[in-house]
């Protein structure tokens, strides 16, 4: 009889079959003719140029080719085709979810994630995931996550001391990481805790080689590509094993945490359909890969801009006094525009469809690139500027600040993220002013892209 684990790794294993995006005819040929323009470089050149020289890239093609232009990639060169204007956006956005999948658009994460993954579904099985993920994430849920995010802001916080220069990003990495796995999984013993840190840092901190090499299954023999293999299969030990003893807590329907949310959800009156432990799995690793260190590069960005601002980091201080939230979101927010985690949005035609006037044929991939739309002069005046007041009180135009999408597809974790995000700074900003030491710029880490030299910072009272 095969153990647990026996089991266990071979789930992973057959996700890591089942997911590969390299091969299996999933998207017809794409007619090239007709495209957008776009550079005639290698495909495996373009390719490395989104995914690590993004902030490079995509202002290089918009200025080269104009609002709307064409990138091809790995797997085969197929197409994905950018849209830059906020009306192109709302295209898309608005978009039949039916005709513009998002689940094969973002098939390269689909290794890690899984097949149930909220980011990986379309049509109706996204739509039946949604519906039993939304109430772990609407305002009366977020409202009970609050304190237990300020607790561990606090903890922290109190650990630091004044006159020492930290890596900004490595301590909010810590701090969004203890939240994850605390509010979000609900684990509270210290040795499980302890087990699954290094793991989900492993997971997290890969580079773009190791990305790409996902879908093929060889590499997954050899160096970084077997290193994450192995270490996932520890991490579905581990997260499969808090999933089995958490269904049989005795107070189970009594907790708070996503996952005790998750498992006690349920589509339909009749209390049925619930998630199986594979779907769990694949939600969780979704929630702790879109909302780990996205949130994490926003507040490190955060208090880096806010050190280089005397007056800004005066007036913040004072907010987080007093109470002003909103000032602290538009803080959060004017981060997330001026220094973009994710670089784009992007959903697959699975019929023709005309988008901003172009004809494109199914299997396009199309997306607004969120680099440029944060940073088009018409969108955000001075958009190099960091001008925290374009959020206070009336948000941007729509579709031009994007960092969570749109539509039926913007992120679940939206709210969740702007909560912790202005409940950390609060805390931090009570207990420290910052100064930012030196200068930063964005590097490219697996999908998100983090301050190169880490937002360090130095603490005063």
């Amino acid at each position: 009889m095969a153990t647990i684990e026996q089991d266990v790794d071979q789930l992973t294993e057959q996700r890591f079959r089942r997911m590969s995006y390299v091969g299996g005819g999933a998207l017809p040929p794409v007619d090239m003719t007709g495209l957008p323009p776009g550079p005639r470089w290698p495909v495996l050149v373009q390719s490395a140029g989104l995914l690590r020289f993004r902030h490079w890239f995509h202002p290089y093609l918009h200025r080269r080719y104009g609002d709307v232009f064409t990138v091809r990639l790995v797997p085969g060169g197929r197409p994905l085709v950018f849209f830059t204007r906020p009306e192109h956006a709302k295209e898309i956005f608005a978009g039949d979810p039916e005709v513009f999948h998002a689940g094969k658009a973002n098939a390269i994460l689909g290794p890690i994630m899984g097949e149930h993954s909220l980011l990986l579904q379309d049509s109706g099985e996204h739509k039946r995931a949604r519906k039993l993920l939304m109430p772990a994430f609407n305002g009366h849920a977020l409202r009970g996550y609050e304190s237990l995010v300020t607790d561990l802001a606090r903890a922290e916080v109190g650990r630091w001391r004044p006159g020492s220069e930290i890596r900004a990003l490595d301590r909010m990495n810590a701090l969004t990481l203890e939240v994850i796995l605390r509010v979000v999984f609900g684990v509270t013993d210290e040795a499980r805790l302890a087990e699954l840190r290094p793991r989900v840092n492993a997971t997290v901190d890969i580079s773009p080689a190791v990305l790409l090499g996902w879908g093929y299954p060889r590499l997954q023999r050899f160096g970084p590509w077997k290193r994450t293999v192995a270490n996932q299969h520890e991490l579905d030990r581990l997260i499969y094993a808090e999933i089995r003893e958490r269904r049989e807590a005795p107070d189970l329907e009594q907790r708070t945490d996503v996952l005790s949310r998750l498992i006690l959800a349920r589509d339909g009156e009749v209390g049925s359909d619930a998630l199986d432990d594979t779907e769990l799995r694949d939600q969780l690793v979704t929630l702790l890969l879109a909302g780990h260190e996205t949130t994490a590069t926003a507040l490190a960005w955060s208090l880096f801009e806010l050190g280089r601002h005397p007056d800004l980091l005066a007036r913040s201080r004072e907010a987080a006094r007093t109470g002003d939230d909103a000032w602290l979101d538009a803080v959060l927010k004017e981060s997330m525009r001026l220094h973009p985690v994710i670089p784009m949005v992007v959903r697959t035609l699975m019929e023709p469809a005309t988008v901003g006037g172009w004809s494109l044929p199914a299997g396009t991939t199309v997306g607004p690139s969120i680099i440029i739309s944060h940073g088009r002069e018409d969108n955000h005046p001075d958009p190099e500027v960091f001008r925290p007041e374009r959020f206070l009180g009336h948000n941007p135009p729509t579709n031009t600040w994007i960092p969570f999408g749109g539509g039926v597809r913007r992120c679940i974790g939206a709210g969740f993220s702007l909560m912790e995000g202005v409940a950390v700074l609060r805390e931090v900003l009570t207990a420290y002013a910052v100064t930012a030491v030196g200068e930063d710029r964005p590097r490219v880490r697996n999908i998100t892209s983090v301050p190169r030299r880490g937002a360090r910072i130095r603490l005063s009272e």
